[in-house]
């Protein structure tokens, strides 16, 4: 199970990143260099396999937070260097969390409660809807105003199930 870590900061250089694959995927993966706000630096490994959300386009300069699965083994260097799973550009029109939520649609800090509406898109990855309940899941929550209470409750926009 994959158990969600972030970082969250500016992204300061973006750069090609060779898989030592015989150049088959020469260009398919990138290295983002971000940098918070007390100069810690993380490197993320995009694949094309990463979740951008709401396909955003990421560029040096941009605020963004990347989630990486924190028990998959990583290489002992400084700066740590992760594989990103999804990444999430800043944008000050909407909210975006990204957590196991349980039977009660709780996340699993227990900071977020959704109570979906009928116009809540459930979606899978690709875009597809997803018909089952997103309960029990790793979810990408996608929404706007909360209630100021413990925990938070919102009616997302978009919930995207994480399979």
């Amino acid at each position: 199970m994959v158990v969600f870590a972030s970082f969250h900061g500016t992204v300061t250089a973006i750069s090609d990143f060779a898989t030592g694959q015989n150049g088959a995927s020469e260009g398919c993966y990138r290295l983002l260099s971000v940098q918070n706000e007390r100069g810690e630096t993380v490197h993320f490994v995009v694949a094309p396999a990463t979740y951008f959300v709401d396909q955003d386009m990421v560029s040096p300069g941009d605020q963004v937070t990347g989630y990486y699965d924190q028990n998959a083994p990583v290489p002992l260097i400084y700066p740590p260097q992760y594989r990103a799973l999804i990444v999430v550009k800043d944008n000050p029109y909407r909210n975006v969390k990204v957590d196991y939520f349980n039977q009660q649609l709780t996340s699993s800090d227990g900071l977020l409660k959704l109570n979906p509406a009928a116009n809540t898109k459930v979606l899978l990855t690709n875009g597809q809807a997803f018909s089952k309940s997103p309960a029990n899941r790793n979810l990408i929550v996608i929404y706007g105003p909360a209630t100021k209470s413990i925990p938070a409750q919102t009616a997302p926009y978009k919930i995207i199930v994480w399979c």
